[in-house]
């Protein structure tokens, strides 16, 4: 049965029985506790925490999830992998442990005729939590699954939290034995390879309180409501449905692993170690092709630096496969024919996914060639130090900085005769992980710091935006927190955070920035709002300083927002719906939306853009925006559902996480996209649009920074006084600037080179007076000085060569010159081959120089270069190089 087969039978099965249909979320997580999504349950993790009430009794879905941090075990087993598909069903205070046992039995061993997936009843096996008497009666005496097939596991491996104060309960995991060939007898509890989990089904029906780890926390009592969030993994379940021995050879990983044989010439199951770079290369790129569909791009930190991570990996294990070429286009290609059955928008986002992969690609195979010649160099320290085993911290820093594995350190070290110190390398691995889970779990007790603004929630219900139509209404205060914490009042001169019932106060969201204004209570008290958020869904927290009076809960109130500021956003933020659009128009579709920032009279906005966009064209997308605004073109918004805002081919941006109703702002016939945002009423009202430039932020990813409206006609008024001054400096009319300006510069350029020219000369008249002064060490022509300060490296390096040319006679002669650049001391030297022959090396000495300096270098054996930070040491720099000739010499 082929893995969309499965998808298909689960989300008919559970929807026949009242469920309903909830499509996969976007791997970026809607929560700030989450890089990406890991489990299928994250969607409905508010629904879980009470933060928002459930809209559906009974839910189903089939969730993209990405995890990492067994990443070094890819390949290696048969059940670890980046990138996977929870299949799931759930209910809030609906069905419980019977209700999920029996429907998890019906379709498991269902005949496939009738929708099931008609595995033998006879190779399940079940695991309940160590006193669930409840459960495991069910299993027995409902479902008929014989004892001996029933085992109980404790609270590490059958009992299900979130890590922090919450919901939780235990487990009923359903495990499928893989018969004799894969180990011994005795169920779950004895062998997990045979036995592999393919379900588990947590019945949410506790609250846990504070404490560590899996086992070491209380249990509060009972939840008011209990909830089922259930998991099967989709490649388990195929792995067993295709016969095959793990995930990587079901179908959407078996083509994938076929190219990668096609591109190598490699064969699947002819070594452990390809079969493991074969799966590596599977399994990284099937999470590459989702994460960049799900519009994330490759960077140095956060969801970027994981992208980055496992598509570098893949291309290393290519290399190591023996590919020579790019391979990631055709890999790429494989995945998205694989997978686009189940996910259509990768077809959709073809081109944009293959740029984004090919351009991260070519800046690895770049970053392999620098990080090879930073490798040379700390083999060359290590072995002149007399070591043979290459520092721990040198290899971290390959791999942290540069992105170069390890196994590709240890291959190169040991082609020079080094080992690496992998102890030390793993220290530093883990000190890194240990900061990483630090941070991740201080942000996951983040949860603890919304419960203030959920019991406002619960009491008060959801804040209604009166924004769109109003500027400023009546409202009353129904909750306030002070430094914080929930407070019946607020004197004068308190920071407060202030939920009103209905406010037109826009909170910042979807890039557009918080309105700010005043609240005047009936008592005669004022806030002064600078910032509205919304920490928790629905409830518009109004964050500001009391001014006047005393505020108290329940006080009416009438809310005001600066209306100047609010009209400057909302120009901003349509016109940057019209620069979207534009861009579109002139780059294609890859030119998606990927972040932006509407403030007052001001905007950026990033995309998709595999390289720079040219300034014709840039020019070309500025003069369509502002015709548009000429055409006076009505805004309007409308509410409607997504499937059919996606039949009037609305846009949305990648990473928004959109309800089942959405809001659509058309502008004409020009613009239609899924915004939340205010917006002006015509495109009349913003006066005038100036792209300022674009640039790059990280890879594949472009940003636009403009001006709007009257912001806009102030930076062009400056620029107008600029060029009527230039003008009137150059004797010129405006359109000749540029030419009189580059000549100009031409002749600037002609002086600079002559000037040079002369400094050159008169630096390398020096050099007979320097060879003349030669010392005699140990036979050795030395030759040891500092020149004038602010002599280039060029420079000294041309009379470094110089002297040591004028030294005649066939004598051994080194000449080692310093001098200050910048307050930076620079050295170079020079042997000949009379003082090489006496193993006298230019390199080695640079190093004992520029160590004494507080600096590196390095170089060849006849001519090397180096510096420091510490001029004043440049006599002992050149003490020190006397000694080292004397001792070599």
């Amino acid at each position: 049965m082929e893995s969309a087969e499965i998808r298909r039978r689960w989300l008919r099965f559970f929807e026949e029985r009242g469920h309903t249909v909830v499509p996969s979320a976007s791997l970026i997580a809607d929560d700030p506790t989450l890089l990406l999504v890991p489990a299928g349950m994250v969607p409905f993790k508010p629904y879980f925490l009470g933060e928002v009430k459930p809209p559906f009794p009974r839910a189903t879905s089939v969730q993209k999830c990405v995890r990492t941090p067994d990443i070094e075990e890819v390949g290696k087993t048969t059940r670890h992998g980046t990138f996977f598909q929870m299949c799931g069903n759930f209910s809030f205070g609906d069905y419980f442990k019977e209700g999920a046992i029996t429907y998890a039995w019906e379709l498991l061993t269902g005949s496939v005729a009738d929708g099931g997936y008609g595995l033998d009843p006879e190779r399940l096996w079940i695991t309940v939590y160590l006193d669930d008497d409840e459960a495991e009666q069910i299993w027995r005496e409902k479902i008929g699954v014989p004892a001996e097939r029933i085992q109980r596991l404790g609270k590490k491996d059958n009992f299900w939290s979130m890590g922090v104060p919450g919901p939780c309960g235990p487990c009923s995991e359903i495990n499928y034995d893989r018969g004799p060939e894969f180990g011994v007898e005795g169920g779950p509890a004895v062998n997990d390879e045979r036995y592999v989990e393919i379900w588990n089904l947590v019945f949410m029906q506790y609250e846990r309180g504070e404490g560590g780890g899996k086992e070491d926390f209380p249990i509060l009592g009972d939840l008011p409501s209990k909830n089922i969030d259930t998991g099967l993994g989709l490649e388990r379940l195929a792995m067993i449905l295709q016969g095959v021995r793990n995930m990587y050879e079901i179908d959407t990983s078996r083509a994938v692993i076929d190219k990668a044989t096609e591109l190598t010439g490699v064969s699947y199951g002819a070594a452990h170690g390809s079969d493991v770079s074969l799966r590596v290369v599977s399994d990284h790129l099937r999470t590459s092709v989702m994460l960049i569909g799900d519009g994330v791009t490759p960077g140095n930190e956060g969801r970027g630096y994981v992208l980055r991570r496992i598509m570098r990996r893949a291309i290393r294990n290519m290399r190591l496969l023996g590919a020579t070429e790019p391979v990631v286009g055709a890999l790429v290609d494989t995945v998205i024919k694989t997978m686009g059955e189940q996910y259509p928008e990768l077809e959709t986002e073809r081109k944009r996914i293959e740029t984004v992969a090919l351009g991260e690609e070519a800046a690895f195979l770049k970053t392999l060639k620098t990080g090879t010649n930073i490798l040379d160099g700390a083999v060359s320290d290590t072995k002149a130090a007399g070591s043979t085993v290459l520092p721990g911290d040198k290899a971290f820093l390959l791999h942290d900085t540069w992105g170069f594995p390890i196994d590709l350190t240890l291959e190169m070290a040991a082609e020079q005769g080094l080992s690496v110190d992998e102890d030390g390398f793993r220290r530093l691995m883990k000190e890194q992980r240990e900061r990483a889970k630090a941070d991740a779990k201080a942000k996951k007790q983040g949860h603890a710091d919304l419960s203030a603004y959920r019991e406002v929630a619960d009491a008060s219900g959801a804040t209604e935006f009166t924004g769109y139509t109003d500027t400023e209404g009546e409202s009353r205060v129904v909750g306030l927190l002070v430094d914080g914490a929930p407070s019946p009042a607020a004197q004068e001169g308190d920071e407060v955070e202030v939920v009103l019932d209905r406010t037109p106060f826009y909170a910042e969201g979807g890039g557009q920035q918080a309105d700010t204004g005043r609240i005047r209570l009936d008592s005669g008290a004022v806030i002064q709002i600078r910032d509205v958020q919304q920490p928790v869904p629905g409830v518009s927290v109004h964050k500001g300083v009391v001014q006047v009076g005393e505020v108290t809960v329940g006080s009416a109130a009438y809310a005001a927002i600066d209306v100047t500021r609010r009209r400057a956003i909302a120009r901003a933020h349509s016109a940057t719906h019209l620069t979207h659009q534009a861009l579109r128009d002139a780059l294609g579709p890859t030119a998606a939306q990927a972040g932006s920032e509407n403030a007052p009279g001001r905007f950026r906005f990033d995309f998709g853009s595999p390289a720079a966009v040219p300034g014709t064209v840039l020019t070309d997308v500025e003069q369509r925006i502002n015709e548009v605004l000429s055409r006076e073109l009505d805004v309007t918004a409308e509410v409607m559902s997504m499937s059919e805002a996606k039949k009037q081919g609305a846009i949305a941006e990648f990473g928004e996480k959109y309800g089942e109703r959405v809001r659509v702002v058309t502008i004409g016939d020009f613009s239609k996209e899924l915004c939340g945002g205010t917006h002006v009423h015509n495109t009349a009202q913003l006066g005038l649009v100036k792209l300022l430039g674009e640039s790059s932020i990280g890879s594949g990813v472009r940003r636009v920074e403009a001006l709007v409206g009257v912001d806009a006609y102030s930076f062009l008024a400056r620029e107008h006084t600029v060029v009527s001054r230039l003008t009137d400096l150059v004797k010129g009319r405006p359109e000749e600037l540029p030419e009189k300006i580059a000549g100009m510069l031409a002749k600037l350029r002609d002086a600079e080179k002559e000037i040079e020219r002369f400094r050159a000369e008169k630096v390398l008249q020096a050099a007979a007076g320097l060879a003349e002064g030669a010392r005699d060490v140990r036979g050795v022509a030395l030759v040891t000085g500092r020149v004038p300060d602010g002599t280039g490296a060029d420079d000294l390096r041309k009379l470094v060569l110089d002297v040591r040319g004028r030294i005649q006679g066939g004598r051994p002669a080194v000449v080692a010159l310093f001098t200050v650049a910048g307050d930076r001391p620079l050295t170079v030297v020079a042997t000949n081959e009379a003082a090489r022959e006496r193993g006298v090396k230019a390199g080695e000495l640079v190093r004992t120089a520029a160590k004494t300096l507080g600096g590196g270098g390095g170089g060849k054996d006849d001519v090397a270069q180096g510096g420091g930070q510490n001029p004043a040491a440049i006599e002992d720099a050149v003490a020190a190089v006397e000694r080292l000739v004397a001792e070599k010499a």
